[in-house]
Order: C-alpha cells, then structure tokens, then sequence
C-alpha cells in the first residue's frame, strides 16, 4: 500500500501544470462540471421524455465519462482528472445506494460465486474487497466527496490510503503520462471505477468481468443466495419394533445417561423449527431430567434399581413397565483426586459465537466446583495438536484461566492427534487412586485424521483399557458430528452432552458434576425376560444405539454404559398382556401354546456392572409383578417425556394420542422442579405442538 501511494505522490507531481495553466484549466473544469450538473437537472433539455432517461443508476456515470472526455484532452490534467474519476465513482456508488448497482449479466456460473467473496482478479488488481469493506470504506474515508470537490493532494493521499482499491485503480490510469487516444478515454475512466468493482459480488448482483465496460442496456442478474450447507449427522436407528413373547422373550441392552439429544432438540425448537427425528433419542430425552427415585442404602450395590407397573397414557390396552436406577452420590471429601485433561477443537469451525466463547464461559463455570488439589491440562487441535498448559493444580485458577482465554480458533480439525496427544497427557498425570477424564469440547467435525465413527470407535476402544474416561461436550449447530461424539463417549466410557447455552453449562458441569466426572458403576448392561404366559407382546422405548445380543449379557469384555455419582437412568418398556384387544400381531397357526404360569409375573429383571477398576460383573435381579411400584410425579413425568419424545418422531404406537394430552400429563406431574427443567419441557412441547400445526 505504502509503495502505491509514493507511485501515486510522484505521478501527481509529474502531471502538476505549469503555473499560468493551473486556474485556466480548473476554470474549465468547474465549467464542464456545472454545465453537465444543469443538464441533469433538465435545464439544457427539458423536453427530454422520461422513457428516454437511463434505466440504471449507472446512467450517470456515463455523463460524467463525457464531462472527462474534454477534461482530458488537455495533458496538464490527464492525471488528476483520472484520479477525480475514480473518487466520483466511488461517490456515485456510496451515494446512490452501494449495492443497489444494476450489473451486466455475467457468464452463467454465477450461482457458483457466494454473496460477498471477491470473485478472481488479475494480479494487478489482487486487492481483496467484499462489497461491505467498499461501501464502509467509501463512507469512512470520504474518497468520493473529497475527490469530487478536486482536494489537494495530502487529503487525496489521506483518502486513498484507506482505501487500497483506489489506490490501485488510480495508479493503474495514472502510469499512463501522455494524454489518451478519444476511444481509450472513456475507457481509463471506466477501468479506474471497475479497479473498484471488479472482483467484488455485490450484495444481489453479479460484478462484471475484469477491465470490461458497463452497459446500461444490459440487464442486472440477481444472485440466488445459497445457505450454507448443513451438514450435522447424528446416531441413531429404526425405532424397536413391537416383539411376539413367544418368539423373542428377552430383551438385552447398555444403559445410558447420555443427554445431548434433549440439548438440540431445544435448540431446534427454540429457533423456530422441528428437530430432525434422526435427532431425537428418546432415553437421553428422559435421562436429561434428575428424578429422586429411592437410593441404595449404605453397604449395598452403587445403584438401586426400582419397578413400577402402570397403566399406558396413550394406549388403554397396554401396560407400562418403568426401571428407575438410582446412584449413590458419596461425600465429596470422600471423592479420589480428579486429572482432567481439556482436549479442546480450536479449528476454524469453532470461530462462532456460541462455539469456542460459549466452551471458555463453561469450563470456567466448572473450574469454580473443582478441588484446590486436582489437576487441570490443556491440549488443543486444529491444523495439529499442542498441549497448551501443563497438568496444573486448580489452586492456580488464574493460571488455568489465562490459558483458556488465549485460545483462539482457525485450521482444520486435526482430531486424531488431538485425541492421542490427549491420552498420552492423562496417561502421564495417572496416579494410584485417581481418577482421570479427557473432557472433549468440539462441534464433532474431524477433517484431518481418522474422521469415521467406527475407525474412532475402534482407537478409543484401545485407550480404554488404560483407565482413562472420554466425555464429550458437543458445541454449535449447522455441523454438529453428533455421530462422531457418540462414537467417541461410548466407546471411551464416558458421557455426551450438548451445551447451546450457558444455563446448560451450568447444569451439566455445575448442578451435576458429580455424575459427570466421578464413576461409581462400569459396563452396566439391563436384561429383561418377559413371562409369555403373561406378556403377549412388548417394544422397548428408545435405546436404540445401545442393543446388545442376548449373550453380550454375560461377557464381561463387552463394553456397556457407567453410571455417575448420584446418575439416575430410566428404561420404558410397553407390554401388551395376554388377551388384550391392543395386541398387533396375529397368532402363528402352528406356534406352541404358552405354558400356564401361576406365579402372577410378568418377567425377570437382571443388572449387571463392575466396580471401578474391576474387571468381573456383579449381577442384580429383581422379578416384575403385576401393580408392581407407585406411579410417583417422578414416573409419571418420564413417561410423559417418552411420549414428547415418540410424537416428535413419528408417533406410531401412540393411537391419536397428541400434545394436548402429552402437555396435560406434564403439568400435572411437575413436581417441585427446584432448577426449572421441568417448566421449560412444558414450554417446548408447547412450541412444538404450535410447530406441527396441531
């Protein structure tokens, strides 16, 4: 820039007109100018018909071309006549509406080029500009007002200082010391103000090719704005179908106390729009809310698990049958010193306000409920990963706190080496007794690396074995991987959470600390065996990404879900007894007759789960009995949510059942809902239910 302004400073001085030249030529200049301004004004012809007058506000550019091409002919001023030439154009263009230009069509790959990214240049012209920085710096810097009014050449070199573009158009008409031939006059002209508009995507409107003249004859083409793409994936599958008892009696699977999908369903409803059912994961809806179910008593299993038998809000002939687990939550003095590692995504596609900013408020949300003696490391990834602070005790929160706010996003998403950098770090923070935790903060967008969920499943199912828990914390939407997240807190024993607010932050790493960062229950697997003789047929709600096979129940190297201090998980299953008119399923002609029971159960509860650092099972077992357990607030607003969750789908099994009746059943069993929780999934079903046009 400062080399085309003494480009420019020495052009000037080569053009400046002898002394007894100079008030001539201004004279005549002012004269041209005004003779011009009263021929717009319709003095010179005032019977001029309107449908004759110029169709675009470019129109008036071409007057001015004429009013310099006199200008012109007389060496003296060659060179400031082009410089005026170039502050008009951008006067005409901040004055008569900045993107309001009428262009000429351009060739027709227009809808390839984005709103408001500089389109090719050539390299003398390689000035990037959007057509925002053009108008805010025209406005800024008065180039056009103080090139219009012929300003001396400091206020000139003041002007086109600030602006890059006109410096160099201006010097690219200035090189040129003779005067112009008549045909090429008109076109330095053109050339300096298309030095500004080439290469610029006006909002709307395509900019013309470079070092090509504007018609006015020409028909302005309107850009199709294209969105940018959305790119989000999530983890799901077909919701469980209704099972024959007779034909598959057991039900196995992992549980969950993951809550993401609850987060973006929010999020999706508070922005207008129906979240996408793929979204939807009915457990972690349920899972998101605290319920105080009875807890274990002291010297008993880490979790208790409770059954209740209830009649189906949505269906008069089914049944349903609700496990509450309820986990112990030790004395924080009695807790084992915490090694956290943040492995946190400062690629460029954190750069958001509700991404990168949000993630630095949340940790330091977090720090504040950690131990003066636990550890805290920092190690971030983007283009490639780095450890940013050394494992350092939380006493030293200023330290700690200084490192987050320094991180800044940009690059692509190196994940891999962030993750096995991550490791190695709580590898080498690990001490007898301690628990240690990478808590992942990312959109889920791995680019760089291993990207595919089952690649990632596979290396974090290695590092496991190393004590090490993964927990992930998903930012953002538009590219959320929430696949990839899952992928990565299933497989590293950890749990997925979405944070799209700081309130969320706080329920997550504040109100619920405990459960997210201190097991008490590894590998937790539930098994259901349902009495045929009793249960004609039965479907699990929700818990589709967490099927097991029937005989992944006893094998103790198969991986299952924790549960945290104080979690509470809950698991709906609907059963349709034996002669009910709701049964779905025809009878097998040749299928046996099921056995007469007398033992008045409809099936047989079993649990398994490992102590920390164990490697063997434990197994709970607990039969189903008919009127089984007290429908409590706590129970009847869980199915209440499993019904959100269903009519958000595609509500198959819920036989006219709608939001009307799902927002009665919530209402009334809110409870005391010290935090709020439950208040604010009345509002969503209320805006979801407004959403689906019911």
């Amino acid at each position: 820039m400062t080399d085309d302004l003494t480009h420019l400073q020495d052009a000037m001085k080569a053009a400046t007109p002898e002394p007894s030249k100079k008030d001539a030529d201004l004279a005549l200049a002012m004269k041209n100018f005004d003779d011009f301004h009263d021929a717009r004004q319709g003095s010179a012809d005032p019977a001029r018909p309107t449908s004759d007058r110029p169709t675009n506000r470019l129109g008036l550019s071409s007057g001015v071309f004429k009013m310099f091409h006199s200008l012109t002919t007389r060496g003296a001023l060659a060179a400031t006549t082009s410089i005026v030439a170039v502050g008009i154009g951008v006067l005409f263009y901040t004055q008569q509406g900045g993107t309001t230009f009428d262009l000429p069509k351009p060739a027709p790959v227009i809808n390839e080029i984005p709103v408001g990214k500089p389109a090719p240049r050539k390299a003398a012209e390689a000035a990037e500009l959007t057509a925002p920085t053009l108008e805010e710096t025209a406005a800024d810097t008065r180039v056009g007002r103080e090139a219009a009014a012929m300003t001396t050449a400091p206020a000139m070199e003041q002007g086109l200082a600030d602006s890059e573009a006109g410096a160099n158009a201006a010097a690219g008409v200035i090189a040129e010391q003779s005067a112009p031939a008549p045909a090429e006059k008109d076109m330095a002209v053109g050339d300096a103000i298309s030095g500004i508009t080439d290469g610029v995507v006006m909002q709307g409107y395509a900019a013309p090719s470079p070092r090509r003249m504007m018609r006015s004859d020409e028909a302005p083409v309107l850009i199709e704005i294209q969105p940018a793409p959305n790119t989000e994936a999530f983890a799901n599958a077909d919701a469980n179908p209704v099972k024959i008892t007779t034909d598959e009696p057991v039900s196995t699977f992992s549980i969950d106390v993951d809550t993401a999908s609850y987060a973006i369903v929010r999020s999706s409803l508070m922005n207008g729009q129906r979240p996408n059912p793929d979204a939807v994961r009915i457990e972690e809806m349920v899972n998101y809310f605290p319920y105080n179910y009875p807890a274990p008593e002291a010297g008993e299993a880490p979790f208790k698990p409770t059954v209740t038998v209830m009649q189906t809000p949505w269906n008069s002939g089914t049944q349903l049958v609700h496990i509450g687990i309820q986990g112990e939550l030790p004395a924080l003095e009695d807790r084992p010193p915490l090694n956290l590692v943040f492995l946190i995504d400062t690629s460029g596609s954190m750069n958001q306000p509700n991404k990168l900013p949000l993630l630095i408020q949340s940790f330091r949300l977090m720090l504040s409920e950690l131990r003066p003696d636990d550890e805290v490391s920092i190690v971030t990834y983007a283009g490639s990963a780095g450890q940013v602070l050394e494992p350092t005790r939380v006493s030293d929160k200023a330290k700690i706190m200084a490192a987050l706010e320094n991180l800044r996003a940009g690059g692509s998403t190196a994940g891999q080496q962030g993750l096995q950098q991550a490791y190695a770090v709580a590898e080498g923070m690990a001490k007898d007794g301690e628990i240690s935790r990478i808590i992942l903060a990312t959109d889920g967008d791995f680019n760089v690396g291993i990207s595919n969920p089952e690649a990632l499943k596979d290396f974090i199912a290695q590092k496991r074995e190393s004590g090490t828990y993964l927990s992930v914390l998903g930012f953002g939407r538009g590219n959320l991987d929430d696949a990839t997240m899952q992928a990565l807190a299933q497989n590293g024993n950890g749990t997925a959470s979405y944070i799209d607010t700081l309130s969320e932050a706080q329920k997550v790493l504040v109100d619920q600390l405990g459960g997210a960062l201190f097991p008490i229950a590894n590998d937790v697997k539930i098994q259901v065996e349902f009495n045929p003789a009793q249960i004609a047929e039965y479907r699990l709600i929700g818990y589709e990404t967490r099927a097991l096979n029937r005989e992944d129940f006893n094998n103790d190297k198969v991986d299952a879900g924790e549960i945290g201090a104080g979690h509470t998980v809950t698991a709906i299953y609907e059963i349709t007894p034996v002669g009910s008119d709701a049964i779905l399923n025809d009878a097998l002609r040749y299928q046996p007759a099921a056995e007469t029971d007398d033992s008045g159960e409809l099936g047989f509860l079993k649990l398994r789960y490992k102590e920390p650092g164990e490697d063997v099972s434990k197994l709970l077992t607990t039969p189903i009995t008919s009127g089984m357990g007290q429908a409590t607030d706590d129970v009847r607003f869980s199915v209440a949510i499993t019904g959100f969750g269903q009519l958000l789908k595609d509500g198959k099994y819920l036989q006219g059942w709608g939001y009307g009746d799902l927002i009665t059943l919530a209402n009334e069993n809110r409870g005391q809902d010290a935090y709020g929780y439950r208040s604010e999934a009345v509002k969503l079903m209320r805006l979801a239910k407004s959403l689906s046009g019911e």
